[in-house]
């Protein structure tokens, strides 16, 4: 089966009932963790931007005190973990300040992560790679919101 195109499902999305809309919402939902995720950020959480970044900071939070320091292959692949769950966060909210600010959080507490990255180079790769995807992202913004996100990178 072939998929059409976004143009073509939001013709006939016009042409079907509040009801049948919620149906189609509800089923979508049960095929993928992600697309309920995506509904959940959409229906409660897209009018509060603020709660949704200090959520997702929450959660990488208590991602990295989890995280086994045994060895540093054990910390890389739970640093990957991590950046592949806040990036499909960032996914879900349109806003660039958001991207921006969740990724300058991310680098923050790998920063201050111990043992420190410093001893890994395909962590501080890791690190070094995030920091520039934010500068990219962040010369794209406001000059005022760029003045406030380039101040936190000095402090990086």
């Amino acid at each position: 089966m072939k998929a059409v195109s976004v143009r073509e499902i939001k013709k006939e999305l016009d042409t079907l009932s509040t009801e049948e809309l919620q149906a189609l919402c509800l089923r979508l939902s049960r095929f993928k963790k992600e697309n309920k995720e995506l509904l959940t950020y959409l229906l409660f959480e897209s009018h509060h931007e603020d709660d949704y970044i200090k959520s997702v900071k929450g959660y990488m939070d208590d991602e990295f005190k989890t995280i086994n320091r045994t060895s540093y292959f054990y910390i890389r692949k739970s640093t990957r973990k991590i950046l592949r769950n806040v990036k499909k966060f960032i996914r879900y909210s349109p806003k660039k300040e958001t991207e921006v600010e969740l990724l300058l959080y991310f680098c923050k507490q790998l920063k201050a992560f111990r043992p420190s990255i410093s001893k890994s180079v395909q962590l501080q790769n890791l690190y070094n790679r995030q920091l520039a995807l934010a500068k990219k992202i962040i010369s794209t913004l406001h000059e005022d919101l760029q003045y406030d996100f380039n101040l936190m990178i000095e402090e990086l």
